[in-house]
């Protein structure tokens, strides 16, 4: 809700359409408010994996069970922080949950055009850089990598960019994550990759 798509010419044109269109617009913008969400141009990769392909065995619990390495592109200047949330929808029974974590800061003062995330970044619940991260589904606080019980299971790193710091303590799960950040997205973009026993 809230978020409006103009065809062109919708407004310029002087019939009734058009007027009927300008209109429905603005009684939606007053009554819904403004989204926040921008186009996205964030493009995320990892140098760890490619896209749609599959997960080594060291980023999983077959091997070190460490994070693997994501950067991103095409931020926006309004960006404060950023949020990321890594799961399973091919988990049996619900979607599993690998890793949260959020309030990954952007320095205005030195904006760069890449931003990443280290590999291996270390499993507490505040960084020195006051990155907090949340409560996966192993019950445990940072990230624990592809275990599926059997066959190919696809895992998404999705990444939002935000408007704000969010006040959400350390140790969240995933749906207070999103619940803190609705209303806050600026754009967002995903990575999938792939991981079998």
């Amino acid at each position: 809700m809230g978020r409006i798509r103009f065809f062109p010419g919708g407004c310029g044109m002087k019939n009734k359409n058009g007027l009927a269109i300008c209109f429905l617009a603005a009684l939606t913008a007053a009554v819904w408010g403004k989204s926040t969400m921008e186009p996205t141009k964030l493009n995320l990769s990892s140098e760890s994996f490619q896209s749609g392909e599959g997960i080594p065995a060291s980023y999983t619990c077959l091997g070190e069970n460490i994070s693997p390495e994501l950067h991103w592109t095409g931020v926006s200047e309004k960006t404060l922080t950023f949020a990321l949330i890594c799961d399973d929808p091919d988990a049996p029974g619900r979607i599993w949950v690998h890793w949260v974590i959020y309030n990954i800061p952007i320095e205005k003062e030195v904006f760069k055009s890449t931003f990443k995330l280290l590999e291996a970044f270390p499993k507490k619940e505040i960084s020195d850089k006051g990155i907090r991260q949340g409560t996966n589904d192993f019950g445990k606080i940072g990230y624990d990598g592809p275990c599926p019980p059997s066959g190919t299971h696809r895992y998404y790193f999705k990444l939002y960019a935000l408007d704000t710091v969010l006040g959400l303590k350390a140790g969240a799960s995933k749906l207070q994550l999103l619940a803190a950040m609705k209303g806050h997205i600026l754009a967002e973009t995903q990575l999938m990759g792939t991981f079998s026993k």
